[in-house]
């Protein structure tokens, strides 16, 4: 197994979230520190790993399985254990050694992967908030704190405006609601949250930048993309 703190263990992961992630891979390009990106890259490798689960899987008894498998593998880093051998887990095991982690809202990644065991839409605004929070926030959230933000609560209508728009791309938002309209209003709510983020934090936000892209509907180009997420960093704005 390739040491996790390697040049070569962190060339594996950011290959993968290259590949999986491009949206928050290219905003952590913008990340000046290797060792701040490395951990940041970790996280979301671990979010892919964690979101993956229900795309692999035909029955929901097997995705519980594996979700609390991942489950008690984040705890025995907090208990001090080995990590288990999966590079994913040895590089969070490595971030949370360096930054003091919180455990819980990598706890909160994880409980939010269950609801996506059942496909079907959520009932209501309520639930797929929740949700978002989980899936969305509390990785932003950490990701913010690696690069020295200390408010994640400015952080949750970014979280939120990205979070909603992935439930439209995935055909899993409430019914009845104008989920364009939510998405606006939390980019406009994001764009005023983000001026209290150190400027070292912002890459960790700066994809929610496309968030009204996907709301409306369609993917940005690879050029859209990299104008929007760099304009984003470079103006600190959402």
């Amino acid at each position: 197994m390739t040491d996790p703190s390697s040049p070569a263990a962190d060339d594996d992961l950011d290959a993968l979230v290259r590949r999986v992630d491009p949206d928050r891979w290219l905003a952590s390009r913008f990340i000046a520190d290797a060792e701040q990106r490395a951990d940041v890259v970790a996280l979301y490798a671990l979010n892919y790993e964690l979101a993956h689960v229900a795309e692999t899987v035909r029955e929901p008894l097997v995705g519980e399985i594996r979700l609390t498998w991942w489950r008690e593998a984040i705890d025995a880093i907090f208990a001090g254990e080995p990590p288990r051998r999966h590079p994913v887990l040895e590089a969070l095991a490595t971030a949370a050694r360096r930054r003091g982690l919180a455990r819980e809202p990598l706890e909160a990644m994880v409980e939010a992967r269950f609801a996506d065991l059942d496909r079907t839409p959520f009932a209501d605004e309520a639930s797929a908030r929740a949700y978002v929070d989980g899936a969305s926030g509390a990785l932003m959230a950490l990701a913010a704190g690696v690069l020295g933000a200390a408010d994640a609560q400015a952080l949750r209508p970014a979280a939120q405006a990205w979070g909603l728009a992935g439930l439209m791309r995935l055909g899993r938002a409430p019914a009845g609601l104008d989920m364009r309209a939510l998405v606006s209003a939390e980019v406009g709510a994001a764009r005023r949250g983000a001026r209290a983020l150190p400027v070292s934090a912002f890459p960790a936000v700066a994809y929610a930048a496309l968030a009204t892209v996907y709301a409306g509907g369609r993917a940005p180009s690879d050029l859209e993309r990299r104008l929007r997420l760099t304009a984003a960093v470079l103006l600190g704005r959402l």
